[in-house]
């Protein structure tokens, strides 16, 4: 069995199309297929899906991580979406053949490489963290951008910040650093990113049932530094609500970290019933990336329970989903099994 490892670089620029071309030009290496690449002008990001041999797979990743950290400047961009650095995070994920252990290696050794061939501070999370509070992307990114200066500052954060300096690269403020931003490699099982689009223009209600959905919960109380956090309703669910200007709406953008516990179905149908609770009726959705084929047909056997044949739950997924809202879905590029398929065919 040929090993098989997808790679998805999250890169902090997702309006100048030229250059984003490319970036994603420089992770053309044999061995190594580019999957989708999916610009978002109001999250000003663009996710990048790779699949392929591993070590051609992490070359691609190195190639495109350094073209892109050279070509962007954190310090000119701004966005909806929470971000660290250029690169802000190229998860290593096992599809076949390849275990989690290694492609923590890969990750790790990645870094390293961009690290020391652009001087951007290189953190390392999920399978590959060096500790365990370095495990959550949420955790290296507090602050985002904007505090990463003082996070690199001598005296700035307490010495028993476990989540301050990088892996690798500078652990000061540097005009490498000021430009990168920090840049964050790990492992990870399949996650799914995906977005539930409410009809109002303020993500007022959206931002409500992100709070409510996400496993982390909400803070209902504050005295002083203390905080009353309850949790939200499912666990494997990381979500917040965001305005998308360009469609004059907002979604609840979610990443749902085990489709077994939540996929598509249950994400959708819960953010649709929370916002009815409102008087808004969901208009769609939007996949980012690729979702595994089991995933869509647990919907399409919801919207379609007389169908049995795959092709026929896909489609009844699409439609019964909304995920045509913004253009035609391609299920056939969108599915990572058919994706990796087809262009390894």
């Amino acid at each position: 069995m040929n090993a098989i490892v997808e790679c998805v670089p999250n890169i902090s620029e997702g309006r100048d199309t030229d250059l984003i071309g490319s970036i994603v030009d420089a992770a053309r290496i044999d061995g190594c297929s580019i999957l989708s690449v999916e610009p978002d002008a109001d999250y000003n990001r663009t996710v990048i899906t790779l699949a392929g041999d591993p070590e051609a797979v992490a070359r691609a990743a190195t190639e495109l991580s350094v073209e892109a950290i050279h070509r962007i400047d954190m310090r000119n961009h701004s966005g909806e979406h929470p971000r660290l650095g250029v690169v802000d995070v190229c998860p290593f994920i096992p599809i076949q053949g390849i275990d989690m252990e290694a492609c923590a290696t890969l990750a790790a050794k990645v870094g390293s490489n961009v690290a020391e061939r652009t001087g951007a501070p290189v953190y390392l999370y999920g399978a590959s963290a060096s500790s365990p509070s370095r495990t959550k992307l949420s955790s290296l990114r507090r602050g985002e951008y904007e505090g990463l200066e003082a996070r690199l500052t001598d005296g700035a954060a307490t010495s028993h910040d476990g989540t301050r300096h990088p892996d690798y690269g500078p652990r000061t403020w540097t005009q490498e650093a000021a430009r990168s931003g920090g840049c964050t490699y790990g492992a990870r099982p399949v996650l799914i990113a995906y977005n539930v689009n409410v009809p109002e223009p303020d993500a007022v209600v959206a931002k409500q049932i992100g709070t409510i959905v996400r496993g982390s919960g909400r803070i209902i109380a504050r005295e002083g530094d203390r905080k009353l956090r309850t949790s939200g309703m499912i666990p494997s669910v990381q979500g917040m609500g965001v305005v998308l200007e360009q469609h004059g709406i907002s979604q609840v953008s979610m990443n749902l970290t085990n489709a077994e516990e939540c996929g598509l179905l249950h994400a959708f149908e819960t953010v649709k019933s929370l916002a009815a609770d409102h008087g808004l009726e969901v208009t769609g959705s939007e996949l980012v990336g690729l979702v595994p084929l089991e995933c869509m047909l647990e919907a399409g056997r919801w919207y379609a329970p007389e169908s049995s044949d795959d092709a026929a739950l896909v489609a009844a997924a699409v439609v019964g989903l909304g995920l045509d809202a913004f253009g035609p879905f391609d299920a056939s590029s969108r599915i990572i099994e058919w994706a990796i398929k087809e262009a390894m065919a």
